[in-house]
């Protein structure tokens, strides 16, 4: 009883804080509309002082106490904050003063694309803290880019093409860990580009017409194309080797040299006879010839004993430097008796591309398990296989019979190995005998494109796709393809197809599957019939090349935009169409609108980017192979249509958000 008083007094102190704390929700929640109201107040005021500067002429109601019906300004979902300005081709002119763009600081798109802005880029950009997307190509912006850019740590996408832009490429770049695509291109910068420039995610990349940019092309970036640094000065990597430094002169002797010394008396001469001379070089000669059989005799008992090793060989370099181990399960005796499946030879293992998997398997509980056929080609057939108690799902494509060495073949399915990308279906083990050859990739996907635009062949109708998911899996596909043409000069696909599309499972980005088979093994299997993506160049399908590549993807995309089939591309089915001379034909005659596909042709809202898109597509599947684009800006063009058509998909749900 004596310790009431003091719980009394301490519940009053308790009561008391939980009052005082209930005040301070309540003054929160009251000033919190208020300080909304302030942040969207400065918005809209930084965006009238940007429109008094540069843009007198847009339709802005200055009298509404709000800026996000304003054309070209986003707001987000509460209304609260301004995330988008986008005003291309909207004739801003003028330099952009301090204290506007920089005072949005919850901006997340910009762009100012195609303008006659001018002057330098604002020094106080670094505001915009929340900025992930900035386009301003096609401006006449000079100067050097201000220190306070390399401050916005979530950018994404950077397009500052053809402008007026000077001095050096900052290693500071670097700072922006996040840049997945850096366009410096037509402009006036000068200097080498640093040495250590190391963006991790960065897909698409550009400096070409910089006339001043000197110096070699940075580690980072070797494998990107030639056309990502033309006109410049930059040299290795994809361009052609540097100059090696001039050597200095030799030192003239400032006195004559000394004459040779004098016979001595005991000789009739200081010079060797010429028999002594003839046969210390035979001596030599014979000498020479012995040391070069040494060491082509170590080279090769050293090559055969690497060969018959039962864990292969060691892997190619990666694309970034990394090198890929390999990892082999071989077959023990007890499992050779087990299965009545395994090959014939002495090769019974699989070869792991990387460390082994998670879930163990070896060849034959590979064999041994659940399989379907989920697809057919002239290179072979593909099975999704499920391990046994669902351990794991792969798929495993089982090439048709070819006379490969096992060394050449080991060497190009460890390359292929080690291409790895967001957008490759990656390979992860390989077998090989004479009898059998497999090679087991991650199974990834919802299904192909070949299945979603034209059915299965369990009889499942076509999916519904609109032109956003469409767009967005070209773009997946693309910067796949761009990724494999980066890894070398002649490094190309070879099979674009849309079978050879995997699309996810949420159906807005997809893999690209089968890359580089023909290269493996397409010399070998004889090609039964032609097919719709075939560029008309390429006579022998077995040398595929970049270019053509290119005319498969433009094919790809007609496809993906009309819904129908190229000639031969369906197992099964004698549809199909010569894409490219249809759609010319039918836009000579101005029936432009009987292109799309039903289901989009309706979706008016993104009419100019399926317009954009066919256009790109029809570029792609020109007959001459000079006037194809590369496919890096393929992706890139691409890219700039899906971020209009998402804009206009974000602007239609706000609207939608908040209308009754």
């Amino acid at each position: 009883m004596r310790q009431l008083p003091g719980a009394r007094a301490g519940g009053g102190v308790s009561l008391a804080r939980l009052a005082v704390a209930l005040c301070c929700a309540a003054l929160t929640l009251a000033l919190a509309p208020r300080a909304a109201q302030a942040d969207l107040a400065a918005d809209r005021a930084a965006l009238l002082a940007f429109r008094d500067a540069v843009g007198p002429r847009l339709p802005w109601d200055a009298s509404a106490a709000s800026p996000c019906g304003w054309r070209g300004v986003g707001c987000d979902r509460a209304g609260a904050r301004v995330v988008a300005l986008q005003l291309p081709g909207a004739s801003l002119a003028g330099a952009v003063p301090l204290g506007t763009l920089g005072n949005l600081t919850a901006l997340r798109t910009l762009s100012l694309r195609l303008n006659a802005l001018s002057g330098g880029i604002p020094a106080d950009i670094g505001g915009c803290a929340e900025l992930r997307y900035l386009y301003l190509h096609g401006n006449r912006l000079e100067g050097a880019i201000p220190e306070g850019f390399f401050g916005l740590s979530l950018l994404q996408r950077l397009d500052l093409s053809n402008n007026q832009i000077s001095g050096g490429v900052s290693p500071e770049f670097n700072k922006l860990a996040r840049l997945a695509t850096l366009y410096l291109g037509n402009n006036r910068l000068n200097g080498t580009l640093p040495a250590d420039l190391e963006l991790k995610n960065l897909q698409l990349f550009n400096v070409s017409g910089n006339l001043n940019l000197t110096g070699p092309v940075p580690a980072s970036l070797v494998s990107r194309p030639a056309s990502a640094f033309s006109d410049t000065g930059l040299c290795g990597g994809p361009l052609s080797p540097c100059p090696t430094p001039p050597q200095p002169p030799p030192p003239s002797p400032s006195s004559p040299s000394p004459p040779p010394p004098a016979p001595s008396n005991g000789s009739e001469s200081g010079k060797l006879s010429t028999g002594a001379i003839a046969g210390i070089a035979t001596g030599a000669a014979v000498a020479f010839l012995v040391l070069i059989g040494v060491i082509f005799f170590l080279c090769f008992r050293c090559q055969r004993t690497k060969a018959d090793r039962s864990a292969g060989m060691a892997a190619d370099a990666d694309v970034d430097g990394s090198p890929i181990s390999v990892t082999v399960v071989s077959m023990d005796k007890s499992a050779t008796k087990r299965s009545s499946h395994a090959p014939a030879g002495n090769a019974k293992k699989l070869v792991f591309l990387g460390a082994a998997p998670d879930t163990p398997y070896d060849l034959e509980s590979l064999l041994h398990s659940s399989a379907e056929v989920i697809g057919k080609g002239w290179l072979g057939t593909t099975y999704r296989a499920t391990l046994e108690g669902g351990a794991a799902t792969v798929a495993v494509k089982r090439l048709r019979s070819a006379p490969i060495p096992e060394r050449e073949f080991r060497d190009r399915v460890t390359a292929l190995g080690a291409l790895r990308h967001e957008n490759l279906v990656p390979l992860r083990a390989y077998f090989y005998s004479r009898e059998e050859k497999l090679l087991v990739y991650d199974f990834v996907g919802a299904g192909s494109l070949c299945s979603l635009l034209h059915g299965s062949r369990d009889g499942a109708s076509p999916a519904r796709l609109d032109f956003t998911s469409r767009a967005r899996i070209a773009l997946a596909a693309a910067r796949g393809v761009v990724f494999v043409h980066g890894a070398g000069a002649r490094s190309c696909h070879g099979n674009i197809k849309s079978s050879n599309v995997l699309v996810t499972d949420a159906r807005d980005g997809a893999y690209v599957t089968d890359h580089g088979l023909v290269q493996l093994v397409g010399a070998h299997v004889p090609l039964k019939r032609s097919t719709g993506y075939r560029a008309p160049e390429v006579s022998d399908p077995h040398r595929a090349s970049q270019e053509a590549d290119v005319y498969s993807f433009g094919v790809l995309l007609l496809e993906l935009l009309t819904g129908k089939p190229p000639v031969n591309s369906v197992p099964g089915s004698s549809d199909g169409v010569d894409l490219p001379r249809w759609v010319r034909t039918v836009v000579q005659e101005e029936w432009t609108a009987e292109v799309f596909d039903a289901s989009i042709a309706v979706e008016e809202r993104v009419e100019e980017e399926m317009m954009r898109l066919l256009q790109l597509a029809t570029e792609c599947a020109e007959d001459r192979a000079d006037r194809r684009p590369p496919m890096v800006e393929v992706a890139a063009r691409i890219e700039h249509i899906v971020d209009s058509a998402l804009r206009k998909a974000d602007t239609d749900d706000d609207f939608h958000s908040i209308s009754p």
